[in-house]
């Protein structure tokens, strides 16, 4: 899956002093916006979501997914994007374990998409050593290290 992202242009390492959780979901949403599989409705819809149900979208420590629901508005596309934040970013200052580095951010056109997507994202995700090492990288150069290392 890790080629997955390379093969389709959805890396991003971003170099913005983002400090608010809100700029980090519109920065991770960047490539799926530049691309036209969301628009800004949707990048609208997750903030809104954290805002109302809590910071649900940090699913392991420095690791965020942010989502909507699989019927959301705003999505043309399916896709998976990954977004490497500068600096981890905090979604509840009063809990270390709410911040994240790592986005990866989903949109899906249906229900099964949506839940294929994040059943695949989750079965990468459990690969021992493979968080850790993407949040050391800088670059795309040690992305494709940390793939070929991995080979997922």
């Amino acid at each position: 899956m890790l080629n997955y992202f390379y093969d389709n242009g959805l890396i991003n390492y971003s170099d913005k002093e983002i400090t608010d959780w809100r700029e980090a979901i519109a920065e991770s949403c960047q490539l799926l916006l530049d691309k036209k599989i969301i628009d800004q409705t949707y990048v609208d819809e997750i903030i809104r979501c954290v805002e109302e149900h809590g910071p649900y979208i940090v699913i392991v420590p420095e690791v965020a997914m942010p989502h909507s629901s699989e019927e959301s508005e705003g999505v043309f596309g399916t896709a998976i994007s990954f977004t490497k934040m500068k600096h981890s970013v905090s979604f509840e200052s009063a809990d270390e374990e709410k911040s994240a580095v790592l986005f990866f951010t989903l949109a899906a056109k249906n229900p099964e998409e949506h839940m294929e997507n994040i059943q695949n994202l989750s079965e990468l995700l459990m690969t021992e050593g493979l968080i850790e090492r993407l949040a050391e990288t800088q670059s795309i150069e040690e992305y494709k290290a940390v793939m070929k290392e991995f080979n997922v």
